[in-house]
This record gives C-alpha cells, structure tokens and sequence, in this order.
C-alpha cells in the first residue's frame, strides 16, 4: 500500500540513475522515488520527470524530505554524501565501491553501524537467483581447494563511459572488481591476504587472493577488453570437482528488485545486518586497497637470461 513505500531519494542522475535505479525505484510495490539531486540541475529535472518527484536544491534538502537514500554516482563523491545520510538516521542503498579509498570506507561503514540504519551495496549478482543456488550448492561439495575469476569487459572501450573518469583512472579492479572479490569470496570463504597483484599498461589486472583456511583465487579484470558480450567466468574448484557460475541468466532490473525486496523487509523487519550490507562492502574495499599498494610495489622477482 502506498502509506507503507518507502520514500527514495536519489542521489546523481547520471547513465545509471537513468536506467537502473530511478525505474527499479519506481517499479517495486516497497518503494516510491520522490527526490533527485544532481550536480546538474537541468540532468536532475530530466530524470525526475517521467515519476513525478521533486528535485532538490542539495543533497541535505534531499535527505531531509525522504526515508532511504539511494547513490548513483562515483565512489569519491558517494562516500561522504553517504555518511551524512547515515547520520541523519537514513537508510542507503550504496554503488561499490564504497568509496576512492579505505579510510572514507571506513566512515561511512561505522557511521552506518552507530546510527543503526540498513544499507545495502548493489553487487548485482549476488541477488540473482542462480547465483544463490550455485552459493548454496557449494556448501554440500566441500573440500574446495581454489577458484578462478575472469571477468573482461569493454566498457571503456565504447561512448558509454567516457565521462566517467573514476573509472578510466581505477580500471577494471574498483569497478567490475568489488563484483569478481564478492563472488569469489563467498564461494570460498574470506579473503585474508593479497598475494600478488599487477595490472599491465592496457589495464589488465591478476590477483592472487588468499582465503581463510589456505585457499587460494586467481582473479582476471578488465574494462578494456574487447568482448561483446562481457566474459565472466566463475569457478571453483577440488574434491568436489569444478563447480562454475555460468553467465548471467537474471537481468539487471530483476537483479535490482530483488535487491529493493531485501531491503524493503529489512526496513520493515527492523533486521541491520546482510551479506551484501556495509560491512561486506568494508571487507571488499580493503581487499581492492590492498590490491592497488601491492601492484604499485615492484615486487616481481625477474629470472636471469636462459643459457
């Protein structure tokens, strides 16, 4: 019923306000967008026309008139709007990465936890019904000694993208990896170590993770690879054979409801804690930081010239 829709605001009005989190907002039963900013004024109008919401002269305007704030825009910018939000007792609906760095993670996770309010971070895959199934299905394997991750995309290569300058500096690893760490860590149990990590000129990435009890990953990123559709590929692996994730079977805008029916219930519930809240988003952000201090380290061992 309309009396019990949470009020969104949304936060950005940019290619995926437009197409992912203004419409998923509009379209589920739990939910009603009513506010947008953006530092665009005129983008922000655009946006919130077609649903009839009211665009806001600031984020504390924002804020000030709704019961969940929702981000569509880059992790610098997401970071501390997010953490006012949360002060002001507001639910969040946050993008991955959390934030540019793991100090402003940090922030906005605790301030999340003292004030007590939900937040959930949108890796899209994780609320996809065969991505569940497959999670579920490991757990009666067992003995699961490895994964692989390879995820290739050419999203930088295409007009889409190119005001988005994050991601053409950060490449695939804040982008498409907070998704890769997410499933693989799941899979296997968490991440306790970087091992290795490089990312060539052309924006490869390898990783090499260690998980708790031993376990260990192999991760592949890039934006920048010419694949039509994007590669992903997820797999793990031992005494229960190879058990791999095949490719995306659930959309997007499905992905995203049944994100919001999380969320919705975990407002109603009064529940704080989900596999794929702030905390889980702290956890990913320390892996990719720990990522990027070790690839700007020379630490390959080169081999001396075969006889």
């Amino acid at each position: 019923m309309v009396e019990d829709q949470l009020r969104v605001g949304l936060v950005g009005a940019g290619r995926w306000a437009r197409t992912t989190h203004a419409p998923g907002i509009d379209d589920h039963p739990g939910t009603r967008l009513v506010a947008v900013w953006s530092r665009r004024p005129d983008a922000a109008a655009e946006l919130a026309a077609p649903y009839s919401a009211e665009v806001m002269s600031s984020p504390e305007e924002l804020v000030a008139s709704v019961d969940v704030v929702a981000f569509a825009v880059p992790p610098s910018v997401q970071a501390g709007l997010a953490t006012s939000a949360a002060s002001a007792g507001r639910h969040v609906i946050l993008e991955k990465p959390l934030a540019a760095d793991l100090a402003s993670a940090s922030r906005l996770a605790e301030e999340v936890r003292r004030r007590e309010v939900c937040s959930l971070v949108m890796l899209t895959r994780r609320f996809a019904p065969e991505t569940r199934e497959w999670l579920a299905g490991l757990q009666d394997g067992g003995g699961w000694a490895g994964g692989s991750v390879t995820w290739l995309s050419g999203a930088l290569l295409d007009d889409g993208n190119t005001g988005s300058s994050w991601r053409h500096e950060d490449g695939g690893l804040l982008d498409v990896g907070p998704h890769a760490v997410d499933l693989v860590d799941a899979a296997l149990g968490p991440v306790v170590e970087v091992l290795a990590a490089h990312r060539s000129p052309d924006d490869l990435w390898q990783l090499v993770l260690g998980h708790e009890g031993g376990v260990t990953s192999t991760l592949s990123l890039s934006l920048r690879f010419p694949a039509r559709p994007t590669v992903t590929d997820v797999s793990v692996f031992g005494g229960g054979g190879l058990r791999a994730l095949g490719a995306p079977e659930t959309s997007r805008a499905d992905c995203y409801a049944s994100m919001l029916d999380d969320f919705v219930a975990m407002v109603h519930s009064g529940a704080r804690e989900h596999p794929c809240d702030v905390a889980r988003g702290l956890h990913l952000q320390r892996v990719l930081a720990a990522a990027t201090s070790l690839a700007g380290s020379p630490s390959g061992v080169r081999l001396g010239t075969p006889a």
